[in-house]
């Protein structure tokens, strides 16, 4: 198993920041390469279409409003990895008017070696949270 992690400090309150990603559905709303979200299966699956057209399915496996956070596997995707399990999640920030967002995964790279597929999902999680940064600062 391979793992990655990025954070980011945001100048925003920590309920608010859940407001805008705290959805499963929500990332057409703040993560520009993902225009498509449907869900299905009584809102426990989505269904993302990037900007390239390509087809993302995903399974909602745990959720904790309190804590701020969910976890999601893959159930198909044109990713080099298997047994992906993702977690996104809000921390109140060093202020009250702050929070620090944390999105991590854990899986098995597919046909490429660790570094590479760690550094996919590295990019894809630090890209994401510059997007959320940026649709909720301006």
């Amino acid at each position: 198993m391979v793992s990655t992690t990025a954070t980011i400090e945001l100048p925003v309150p920590a309920d608010r920041v859940w407001q805008v990603i705290g959805g499963f559905d929500s990332l057409p709303d703040w993560l520009p390469y993902i225009p498509t979200s449907d869900l299905s299966e009584g809102g426990r699956v989505r269904t993302l279409v990037n900007e390239d057209g390509g087809v993302i399915v995903e399974r909602l496996e745990a959720f904790d409003n309190t804590a701020r956070s969910y976890s999601y596997s893959i159930l198909q995707a044109p990713f080099p990895v298997t047994g992906y399990l993702s977690t996104i999640a809000v921390h109140a920030g060093e202020s009250p008017d702050s929070a620090r967002v944390e999105w991590s995964g854990t899986f098995t790279p597919d046909g490429v070696g660790d570094d590479e597929a760690a550094g996919l999902f590295q990019g894809i999680y630090a890209d994401g949270l510059t997007a959320l940064k940026q649709s909720l600062t301006g």
